[in-house]
């Protein structure tokens, strides 16, 4: 991998807290007690835009994001700014950043096996946090109040409506992010990401056992220990 492919937005001022409480769908008050949290950033009608790693530093909020996204985020999260006394700070971020001591692609791969997703500029405001395990990954509080989605991923959440999740698999060859997962008689989901032949695919949960295919490589469904 050439170039590291995130970007971290530092978001300071006197009002930051309240402004990423007002935006983001996790608790930001729980970095009080540790390091780090995981955080979608939704549209009005609960889709993903980003999925954000979240962090304190001593000048405010750390963002940490794909690379890819940054630019539009920024822009959008200041549509939102208002009278709030908030700044906003864009650099590309380092793999410090994120915690990653060895290779990059090696990490990526270690969040894939775990079913950890990431939301990249293809797959951004396509899946509701519930179709990508975020409830299940700790990354949504239905505790803190409002944010853009909220009302949606809250009704989502209490009625238990959650037909599609985001499972693991293992392809019998390469597959690329966007391929269609097939049932042998119709398509029945997506490839959400995919290294090699790791994968995690958006699919009805009720198929995920079944003889499922990507482009006519048969899957291996493989159990996510969070699920």
């Amino acid at each position: 991998m050439d170039a590291f492919p995130y970007s971290k937005i530092l978001v300071a001022g006197a009002d930051a807290c309240e402004f990423l409480q007002a935006q983001l769908s996790n608790d930001v008050r729980l970095l009080e007690e540790r390091p780090e949290l995981l955080a979608a950033w939704c549209n009005p009608k609960g889709r993903v835009i980003c999925i954000m790693r979240v962090r304190r530093s001593d000048a405010g909020y750390l963002l940490l994001l794909p690379a890819e996204l940054a630019e539009s985020v920024l822009k959008r999260l200041t549509l939102f700014r208002f009278r709030s006394k908030v700044t906003f700070e864009h650099a590309q971020a380092s793999p410090q950043d994120l915690g990653i001591a060895g290779a990059t692609d090696d990490w990526l791969l270690d969040n894939l096996k775990a079913g950890r997703p990431e939301v990249w500029q293809a797959q951004s405001e396509q899946f509701t946090p519930h179709m990508l395990n975020l409830d299940l990954l700790g990354a949504i509080s239905f505790s803190k109040g409002c944010y853009p989605g909220q009302e949606i991923v809250a009704r989502t959440h209490y009625r238990g409506a959650t037909k599609r999740r985001t499972h693991r698999f293992r392809a019998a060859r390469p597959v690329s992010p966007g391929d269609k997962v097939s049932d042998g008689e119709r398509d029945v989901g997506e490839v959400l990401n995919a290294i090699g032949t790791d994968l995690l695919a958006v699919i009805p949960s009720e198929t995920a056992d079944k003889a499922l295919s990507v482009a006519g490589a048969g899957l291996e469904h493989i159990p996510l220990e969070y699920a």
